[in-house]
C-alpha cells in the first residue's frame, strides 16, 4: 500500500459566524515547540478587526437582550462539544504548547470543565453584584448589573486553550461580544476552537477570533471607539501600556494584566472577570407616601 500525502490545512479565521479569509490575503506558518511546520494561520489586518468590531455589535443586542439561564445552556453546549472532540484538542495542545499527551489531557479537561463553571453562573452573578440598597424615603432602589457592551480581548501568549477559556467565557456568561485575539505563537487552539463555537448554537458574532501579529491586531482594537472594554492579559508590558492610552480616547473599560495571568490556569477563577466588563445600572422607584403606620404601596 502506497504511503498517502497528509491533508495539509490552511486555517480560516472566526469572524460573524463565519470562516473568513483573512482581508489581507496573508497567512503564517504555525509551528510546534520543536520548530516542525503545522499549519498555516491567517495574518490579520486592520480591516479584519474592523470586521469583527462590526459582527460583536450586531450580536450585541440579541445575545445581550438573552435570559441569563438561555445564555448558561448555549455555554454548556459548548463543553458538550468540545468534549465530544476531546482527542483532537489534546493533540493540538500537546503540539503548541509542548506538553505530554497526559498534560495536555489535564489542560483540556480544565478547559471543558471552565465553560460549564461559567455555564453555571450566567444566571446567579446578578444576585452576587446586584440588589436592593437601603435609602432613606419613600423609594424602592435596586441595582442590577449590564454588559458593558463590545470587549477586545487579548488572549494569553502561552496557555493556548485554558488561558483561552479563561478570559472568553467570563465575557460572554455576562452578556457581552468579543473580538478575540488569539495566542500569536499558538492559535491553532483557538482557531479549532472557532469550529466549536459554529456549531453549539452561540448567535454568529458574539464571539470573533483573529490570529496574527498581536500589536498589529490590537492597537486599532484599542482605538476603535465602538469598542468598549479591552482585556489586555496578552499584551507584554510596553505594549499593554501603549495600548491603555489608545483606550482612553473614547474611555474603554481597561483589564490590566493581572500577575496571576503567569500563573496556573486551573485554579478556580473567582468572579473578577465576570465583573469587569458589568456596569451597575441603578433604579428608583416611589413606593408612596409614609404615614404614621409605615409605607402606603
Amino acid at each position: 500500500m502506497s504511503e498517502r500525502l497528509n491533508v495539509l490545512k490552511t486555517y480560516k479565521l472566526y469572524v460573524g459566524g463565519k470562516f473568513p479569509r483573512s482581508e489581507s490575503g496573508r497567512v503564517y506558518e504555525v509551528t510546534d515547540a520543536k520548530g516542525k511546520w503545522l499549519a498555516n494561520a491567517p495574518l490579520s489586518s486592520r480591516k479584519d478587526a474592523r470586521d469583527a468590531v462590526v459582527a460583536a455589535r450586531k450580536a450585541f443586542g440579541g445575545w445581550s437582550g438573552a435570559t441569563a439561564y438561555n445564555r448558561g445552556q448555549i455555554l454548556y453546549r459548548i463543553a458538550e462539544m468540545l468534549e465530544g472532540r476531546r482527542d483532537q484538542y489534546v493533540a493540538e495542545v500537546a503540539d503548541a504548547e509542548g506538553l505530554s499527551k497526559s498534560k495536555a489531557a489535564a489542560q483540556v479537561d480544565a478547559a471543558i470543565d471552565r465553560w460549564v463553571w461559567y455555564a453555571g453562573w450566567t444566571d446567579k452573578i446578578a444576585q452576587v453584584v446586584g440588589g436592593g440598597n437601603p435609602v432613606a424615603g419613600p423609594f424602592f432602589n435596586l441595582s442590577s448589573p449590564e454588559p458593558t457592551g463590545v470587549v477586545a480581548v487579548l488572549a494569553p501568549q502561552e496557555s493556548s486553550l485554558l488561558g483561552l477559556v479563561s478570559v472568553v467565557a467570563p465575557v460572554i456568561a455576562t452578556g457581552n461580544t468579543a473580538v478575540v485575539v488569539a495566542s500569536e505563537r499558538s492559535p491553532l487552539p483557538a482557531l479549532s476552537l472557532g469550529e466549536v463555537l459554529a456549531t453549539s448554537d452561540l448567535p454568529g458574532g458574539v464571539v470573533n477570533i483573529l490570529t496574527g501579529r498581536t500589536a498589529e491586531i490590537a492597537t486599532p482594537l484599542a482605538s476603535h471607539q465602538d469598542v468598549n472594554a479591552i482585556d489586555l492579559t496578552g499584551a507584554d508590558e510596553a505594549l499593554a501600556k501603549e495600548l491603555e492610552i489608545a483606550a482612553a480616547d473614547n474611555l474603554k473599560r481597561v483589564l490590566r494584566p493581572q500577575p496571576v495571568d503567569d500563573a496556573d490556569w486551573s485554579a478556580t477563577p473567582g468572579t473578577d472577570r465576570m465583573t469587569a466588563f458589568l456596569e451597575t445600572k441603578t433604579v428608583w422607584h416611589p413606593t408612596g407616601a409614609l404615614g404614621a403606620s409605615g409605607s402606603s404601596y
